[in-house]
């Protein structure tokens, strides 16, 4: 059974949800890591595991307010309704910030996963011959992700499908970025910028009572698209919470171990430090997408030169992303320690 969340509780629970949603449209950053960090990432895990055959049975029988105490719908709406907000609002501003000052952006995001690497593994003293070899195992699989070479775009629908189960792997498992996963798969721009901005432009079409959107053949199909990801996305979901579910349940340690290994190996998909390779043509000119967006193909690293200021400003960035981690792990102490207060008396 839940405790009763307050206005408070529900109004922060929306906050995280537009965290989520922001953390998994950049490359490298993991909404899992929000869940994680945000101290969430196992209701919301055990969550989305309620989503199974008793759950909908309960809704084809019309006990809807069953179905929605059994899969604590409260929760899960709200945190949803934050990151589908967050696609239309917050995320078009990272893409200004990644467009106009992209090295802060990465030094900011690069920050934070240090901090929540040192929040993670703050309170964990499980290491033991069994957990190292599989933090080390995270690590490498982490590191190796980084330095894959991308497929090239495809639209076909079984395909989306399955882009859909394995890019919602980075709401599930912290570490693990899904929307970098996409560019590894060439579907990226496809998914995470053509097909949100096709159904942002067919909400705004529709408010304003112009269905004209309906004659116009590439628009249809994108849509398709987005509802072939959004199908494959669900079902990844259900799917990978229920097996985590279990993971975290009888091998706690082990799982903790593995994530904090993943997180730490990400790191090298967030080095501040790098140059957008974009996809050109056979003339070297830089292909754009139907919205007039560069296409992104993957990074070139280098190391940091010193002597320039902006070097120094992405540093203050990094320490600042550390500082934010620092902050909400001294908020949510206090928070706990009230709520222990509250109960006492």
């Amino acid at each position: 059974m839940h405790q009763p969340r307050t206005f408070l509780d529900n109004f922060f629970l929306v906050i995280k949800g537009l965290c989520m949603g922001a953390a998994n449209k950049v490359p490298g950053v993991s909404g899992g890591i929000v869940a994680f960090v945000g101290g969430f990432y196992e209701e919301f895990i055990y969550s989305l595991q309620k989503v199974n055959s008793k759950a909908l049975k309960l809704l084809l029988n019309g006990r809807f307010k069953s179905f929605y105490r059994y899969t604590n719908g409260q929760f899960l709406l709200l945190l949803i309704f934050g990151m589908l907000v967050s696609y239309f609002s917050i995320s078009r501003v990272l893409d200004f910030f990644l467009e106009q000052k992209e090295l802060f952006v990465w030094a900011s995001f690069f920050g934070m996963i240090l901090g929540s690497i040192y929040y993670i593994s703050k309170d964990f003293d499980h290491w033991n011959k069994r957990t190292v070899p599989l933090g080390v195992l995270g690590l490498i699989i982490g590191i190796s992700i980084s330095f894959l070479s991308p497929a090239k775009e495809n639209d076909n629908l079984f395909f989306i499908f399955f882009c859909g189960i394995i890019s919602v792997s980075g709401m599930t498992l912290p570490g693990l970025s899904g929307s970098f996963i996409l560019i590894l798969l060439g579907n990226y721009v496809l998914l995470l910028v053509d097909s949100v901005n096709a159904l942002y432009d067919t909400f705004s079409e529709v408010f304003s009572g112009d269905f004209g959107f309906m004659d116009n053949p590439k628009r249809m199909q994108t849509l398709k698209i987005l509802s072939v990801f959004t199908l494959g996305s669900a079902t990844g979901l259900v799917t990978f919470s229920h097996l985590l579910s279990y993971v975290l349940k009888h091998y706690k340690a082990s799982s903790t171990a593995v994530i904090l290994g993943f997180i730490t190996g990400s790191l090298g998909v967030l080095w501040p430090w790098k140059r957008t390779m974009y996809k050109m043509d056979a003339l070297g000119n830089i292909l754009l997408d139907s919205n007039g967006d560069k296409i992104v193909l993957n990074y070139e690293r280098y190391l940091p030169n010193l002597a320039t200021p902006e070097t120094w400003w992405a540093i203050f960035f990094v320490v600042l992303g550390i500082l934010v981690l620092l902050l909400l792990d001294w908020y949510g102490k206090n928070r706990k320690e009230r709520k222990q207060i509250r109960t006492a008396r």
